[in-house]
């Protein structure tokens, strides 16, 4: 079997999967009933249109970006850089943490099965990361979240992984060893190195590598300091539990949202721009940044229409946002990027 299926979990950690209280009928599920295809939409319809040949899907261009000395970023400030998708690099009190790293060119269990990852004008590498990462945070399982490659390559020099239930199943199949291993399920919090506080909290999605579904959790993630509150929003569509976790952890200086790679056929588990942009606000975020797009084709819209509807909805509703270009840095506290790069890209 290829190892980048990972492996489902067992023992101990199956046993404590069975006891959670989100596990149900022999799966994970939703706190809102959530149906993975709308009314009238089918998976064979779904790969036909996939498959078939789109528009504007993929950008001709090299995409622009600016390459960022990740080892030379300052302690004394919280900062952000993105790498397109749901790849992001936070320096938070001193501590180097690394969400949802995907570096390979395809999002597959196999390399060369499907699209390749867009072109950047300065590529970023494992290489550019500090040699020690203090904290790596996977959300859920799906291939464009949770790469094989890449942690094989990235574990040896992180000190700890923190990840939804069952999840860790996965990365020691892989060679992680158990004790770098958290595995939370919703609203399960601990305190991390240097006063910060990572609480796990729901998200509308599924999870699986194969044919099995939801034998893993999905989550989203709260990084709190002193000072400091930032949401990781994972994949999600949208659900109640935004206003939840705003009224009981906002408001936020930063929200990470997911606003690519949704359809009309599949509504439940991702949002749409609009959605976005109402989830920002049901969090109290201050500022929210939009990720999961600029990477990769996964849904059927043109490469341009997350960002450029998320940015419209979040100016009718008069809420701050965030665009930064790949690699380039978001400073909590500091000037916002907000430069439209996209446009005049082809």
């Amino acid at each position: 079997m290829n190892q980048s299926f990972g492996k489902l979990p067992s023992g101990d950690r199956l046993g404590r999967i069975k006891a959670s209280p989100n596990y149900r009928n022999g799966s994970f599920q939703n706190l809102t009933p959530t149906q993975m295809l709308a009314e009238g939409a089918s998976y064979p319809k779904m790969l036909i249109n996939f498959f078939s040949k789109g528009i504007d899907r993929e950008p001709v261009d090299v995409l622009p970006s600016v390459k960022t000395d990740l080892k030379s970023l300052p302690n004394d400030k919280t900062t952000i850089v993105w790498f397109g998708h749901s790849s992001y690099f936070i320096k938070l009190n001193g501590k180097n943490i690394f969400i949802d790293p995907v570096f390979s060119e395809r999002t597959s269990p196999f390399q060369f099965i499907g699209k390749k990852a867009y072109a950047i004008e300065t590529p970023y590498s494992l290489t550019d990361f500090p040699d020690t990462l203090d904290l790596v945070i996977l959300t859920h399982d799906h291939y464009d979240h949770l790469d094989y490659h890449t942690m094989l390559k990235l574990h040896p020099r992180v000190k700890q992984f923190y990840t939804s239930l069952g999840v860790g199943s996965h990365l020691e199949y892989w060679g992680v060893n158990g004790s770098k291993i958290s595995e939370f399920d919703w609203w399960e919090s601990r305190t991390f190195e240097s006063g910060i506080d990572v609480i796990a909290a729901p998200s509308r999605h599924f999870s699986g590598r194969g044919l099995t579904r939801n034998q893993t959790l999905w989550s989203s993630f709260i990084l709190k300091t002193d000072s400091i509150k930032i949401y990781v929003g994972g994949d999600s569509g949208y659900d109640p539990a935004f206003a939840a976790i705003g009224n009981q952890y906002g408001p936020f200086d930063l929200a990470l949202l997911e606003c690519g790679q949704y359809n009309t056929m599949w509504p439940n588990i991702h949002m749409m721009p609009e959605e976005v942009a109402h989830a920002a606000v049901d969090l109290k975020a201050k500022v929210f940044m939009p990720v999961h797009w600029a990477k990769f084709t996964l849904a059927l819209h043109t490469w341009k229409d997350p960002i450029e509807r998320t940015t419209a909805a979040a100016e009718r509703l008069g809420i701050s946002i965030t665009t930064p270009m790949i690699g380039e840095p978001v400073v909590i506290g500091g000037e916002l990027p907000k430069k439209r790069w996209w446009e005049g890209v082809k």
